[in-house]
C-alpha cells in the first residue's frame, strides 16, 4: 500500500502524550479539540454543559480538574477522565472519558511489592531518552523506524539513546523481566517494558508484555502495549517467521476509560488485522464494533485513524479506498458500510 502513508501520518501525532491527565501546577491549556468516548446512554450534551468551556479556550489544570470532577456528577455517570493529549495545530487536544453506572469495568492485577530494581546506568539512559524525545517532538521531529521490531527514533540524539537499549535488552534480559513482573516502582516496571522490546528475540518478550497489559499502573500498560503494536507491525521474529501477538487483550481496551489504553490498542489491532483475517474481522465487529465507530469520528484524524481502518477493511474496502475517503471527508461512508456488513 500505502499503508506505509497511514503509518507514517499516525505516528507524528500519536508517538509524544503530555499528559493522560492534565498536569497540575497552574500550567495554562490551549484547547483545540474536544472529544469524547464510553458515551452509550449518556449524551455528549450533558457532557459538555458539565465541561463549562469549549474549543479554542485557554484554562488552568486545576479547571480541567475541576471539570472532570464536575462530570463524574452527572446522572448515569459512575467515573470520568479528562485526557489532554498532544496536539491539534499546534493546541492540545482534550479526550472526556466517561464510565457509565453499569458498564464493564477492567479489573488489573494487583500493584506488585518486590524491591527489584533496574541498574542506575539503564535508569539513567530512560531519563536521557525522555529528555531527548520531548526536545526532538517540540521541534516536530517525531519519526520513526519501526523496521527492525523496534523502535528506532529519526531525532538522532534519541535513537542513541534507544541503541543503548538494545545492549541492555541483551545483557540484562533477565534483571528486566524480574522488574517488570516484581518492582513496587511503577516508572521502573514503565521504563523495564520499554527497554525489554528491544530483545533480540521478540516472541521470547511477548508474554512478558502482554502480561504487563494488566499492570494497575496506566504507563506500564502503555509502554507494554506501544512494544507489542511496533511488534505488529515488524510482523516477523528470529529467522523470519511471524510473531505471535494475541488479539484478544486488545479487545477489552477498546472499552477502557484511560485513553492511552484505547490509544495503543486500536495501534495493535489495525496492526495484527493487515491480513484481514476474516475471524478477527468479524470478531472485532461483533465484540468492538461500537468503540471503534466511536473512536472512528474523534475530530483529530491521526488519532481517529487505527479504528477508521479496522472499519474499513470490517466493511471490505482497500486500504488505499480507505485512505481516499479519510482524505476526501468522508468517514461515514466507512462507518455506515461496517454497521451495515
Amino acid at each position: 500500500m500505502h499503508m506505509t502513508r497511514f503509518t507514517t501520518k499516525l505516528l507524528a501525532v500519536a508517538m509524544y502524550i503530555l499528559g493522560a491527565v492534565c498536569h497540575g501546577g497552574g500550567q495554562e491549556i490551549e484547547i483545540g479539540v474536544i472529544d469524547f468516548y464510553g458515551l452509550n446512554r449518556v449524551s455528549a450534551d450533558q457532557v459538555r454543559r458539565a465541561l463549562m468551556f469549549k474549543e479554542g479556550d485557554t484554562l488552568s489544570s486545576e479547571a480541567v480538574t475541576a471539570a472532570q470532577n464536575r462530570i463524574a456528577k452527572v446522572p448515569g455517570v459512575a467515573r470520568a477522565r479528562i485526557n489532554v493529549v498532544c496536539c491539534d495545530r499546534g493546541r492540545t487536544i482534550m479526550y472526556v472519558g466517561i464510565e457509565e453506572q453499569g458498564a464493564t469495568t477492567i479489573t488489573f492485577r494487583p500493584a506488585p511489592r518486590g524491591a527489584a530494581r533496574l541498574r542506575p546506568e539503564i535508569v539513567r539512559a530512560g531519563e536521557e531518552y525522555s529528555r531527548a524525545l520531548t526536545s526532538a517532538v517540540q521541534r516536530g521531529d517525531a519519526g520513526e523506524d519501526r523496521s527492525q521490531g523496534h523502535a528506532l527514533a529519526h531525532d538522532a540524539a534519541t535513537r542513541a539513546v534507544q541503541e543503548h537499549f538494545i545492549v541492555y535488552a541483551t545483557r540484562d534480559l533477565a534483571e528486566l523481566r524480574s522488574v517488570l513482573r516484581e518492582s513496587s516502582d511503577a516508572s521502573q516496571r514503565a521504563l523495564a517494558a520499554q527497554i525489554i522490546a528491544y530483545a533480540p528475540d521478540k516472541q521470547a518478550v511477548v508474554e512478558e508484555l502482554v502480561r504487563g497489559m494488566s499492570d494497575p499502573a496506566e504507563q506500564v500498560r502503555n509502554n507494554a502495549m506501544r512494544a507489542l503494536w511496533v511488534f505488529a507491525e515488524a510482523g516477523s521474529g528470529a529467522a523470519g517467521s511471524r510473531l505471535r501477538i494475541p488479539t484478544q487483550p486488545f479487545m477489552v481496551f477498546l472499552r477502557s476509560l484511560v485513553w492511552s489504553d484505547r490509544n495503543k490498542a486500536s495501534g495493535v489491532l489495525m496492526a495484527l488485522s493487515s491480513d484481514r483475517d476474516p475471524a478477527l474481522l468479524q470478531t472485532l465487529r461483533k465484540e468492538a464494533l461500537i468503540p471503534l465507530v466511536e473512536m472512528a469520528r474523534w475530530k483529530n484524524a491521526g488519532y481517529a485513524l487505527p479504528s477508521f481502518v479496522i472499519l474499513a477493511r470490517i466493511a471490505g474496502y482497500s486500504d488505499q479506498a480507505a485512505h481516499d475517503l479519510l482524505e476526501g471527508g468522508h468517514r461515514e461512508v466507512v462507518i455506515e458500510a461496517a454497521m451495515k456488513r
